[in-house]
This record gives C-alpha cells, sequence and structure tokens, in this order.
C-alpha cells in the first residue's frame, strides 16, 4: 500500500472516531500488547434465537448461494442485482436487510454517502471491504423499501441458511430488520451483548448495531455504535 493511501486510511479512522466523540486514544485499564489474546468468553444464549434447517431448495455451497441470488426468480427484476463481497474465510460476516437505494447503480452494497461511512467505521476496527464478508438478505431492494411478510420470511430462511455455510467466527447485523430476522428482538434491547445462534445445526456467534444509514441520520448514536465495535474487537480477540 502506498504512503498515500496509508495516509488516506489512517485520516480516514481518525474522523470516524472523532464523530463518535472519541478524543483520547486509551482503554479503562492498560494492555499488555504482547500477551497471548485471551480466550473469548462464552457468548450469552439468546431465547428467541430459532433453529433452522436448511431447506431443500436452498444451495449448500457459497458458490451456489451467490448463483442462487443471481439467478432465482424471487428476487424480482434480473438485473442490478448485488452478490456477496469481501472475503467469506475473513471470519467477520456483516448482513443487513436489503441494498440501499443506488447500491445497484454503484455496484456496492452499502455504497455512496452511507458507503463512506461505512467505510470509516470498518477503518476504526482495522478492517476494510476486502477483510470482511458483506452481504444482504435480498440481493435486490424492494421499491419502497418495505418487503411483504411472505417474501421477508424466505428471506430470514435463505439468508440464515447462508450464515450457516459462511460459518462466520462472529457476525454484524446492521439494523433492526436483520436483528429481528435473526435474533427475534428489536435492536435496541439485542444491542450490547453477543447472542449464540443454532443455524442448520452449527453455532454461530451474533453481534447488532445499528445500520450505517441511520448514523448519518442520527449522528448522535455514532458514540453507542462505537461501544459496539469496541465489543467486536474484543469477541474477535484483538
Amino acid at each position: 500500500m502506498s504512503d498515500t493511501a496509508l495516509r488516506g486510511e489512517f485520516l480516514s479512522t481518525i474522523d470516524w472516531w472523532r464523530e463518535a466523540g472519541i478524543d483520547t486514544l486509551v482503554e479503562e485499564e492498560a494492555r499488555d500488547w504482547l500477551a497471548a489474546p485471551r480466550p473469548a468468553p462464552a457468548p450469552a444464549a439468546s431465547p428467541a434465537a430459532a433453529t433452522a434447517e436448511a431447506p431443500a431448495s436452498v444451495p449448500a455451497t457459497l458458490d451456489a448461494i451467490a448463483a442462487f441470488y443471481a439467478e432465482d426468480a424471487m428476487f424480482g427484476r434480473p438485473d442490478g442485482r448485488l452478490l456477496p463481497q469481501g472475503d467469506a474465510a475473513s471470519g467477520l460476516m456483516l448482513l443487513a436487510d436489503q441494498p440501499e437505494p443506488g447500491d445497484d447503480e454503484a455496484g456496492q452494497i452499502i455504497g455512496g454517502e452511507v458507503g463512506r461511512l461505512f467505510d470509516r467505521m470498518l477503518a476504526a476496527i482495522g478492517r476494510d471491504r476486502a477483510s470482511i464478508y458483506l452481504t444482504t438478505m435480498t440481493p435486490v431492494r424492494v421499491p419502497g423499501g418495505r418487503p411483504e411478510s411472505a417474501a421477508l420470511e424466505r428471506w430470514t430462511e435463505i439468508a440464515r441458511t447462508h450464515v450457516s455455510i459462511a460459518a462466520p467466527r462472529l457476525l454484524l447485523l446492521l439494523g433492526d430488520a436483520a436483528t429481528r430476522a435473526f435474533i427475534g428482538t428489536s435492536l435496541a434491547d439485542a444491542r450490547g451483548r453477543v447472542h449464540s445462534l443454532n443455524l442448520g445445526g452449527h453455532n454461530v456467534r451474533a453481534m447488532a448495531t445499528f445500520h450505517p444509514r441511520f448514523l448519518l441520520q442520527q449522528p448522535a448514536r455514532k458514540a453507542d455504535a462505537w461501544r459496539d465495535l469496541r465489543l467486536l474487537l474484543e469477541e474477535l480477540g484483538q
């Protein structure tokens, strides 16, 4: 990476910290940076997390899932579909309910102004789009942004199977809709702790935080989002 690009990422990270209200880069307790990583604590069980068996009609590999999102007629129009992006082997999977307005033209999940804030959030935890696995529950945005209940139920079934196949070390749910689909509670109730999900026989740890779209609308909640990201870092052992 060039010095110019590295400086740009550094400044982007500082911008995010400043917006989140961080003015001193210290922790409450001293950290031994040379010590071996501490074992992750046992995640809190989520009583509302239901077991989801993979439906027979849903493919069983990541490549097949991508092809399913690209081709299946249930998602409506065939053009402008956004398939999963990033590195599925990264250990960190981020999932939103659906693409943002304009994402299809940009060819990027969470693009535009919302995407610029999203990139700063990733930089603040030492990640970028290439070092996460990013997807949505549907590859196209529903007109008006509000799916019918039957469609949402089917999206959820497929997305839960998708996560069970990806088997990330940690799943970060972005926004209330994705949180309700996976954890069964509102975002307000789900934040601040780690949930244990049983997805098709695979145990997946999951957290929930605000969608960057909401943070643009409610900048005062960026400090709360930063607390979520700090917990994420702890769970990943960084």
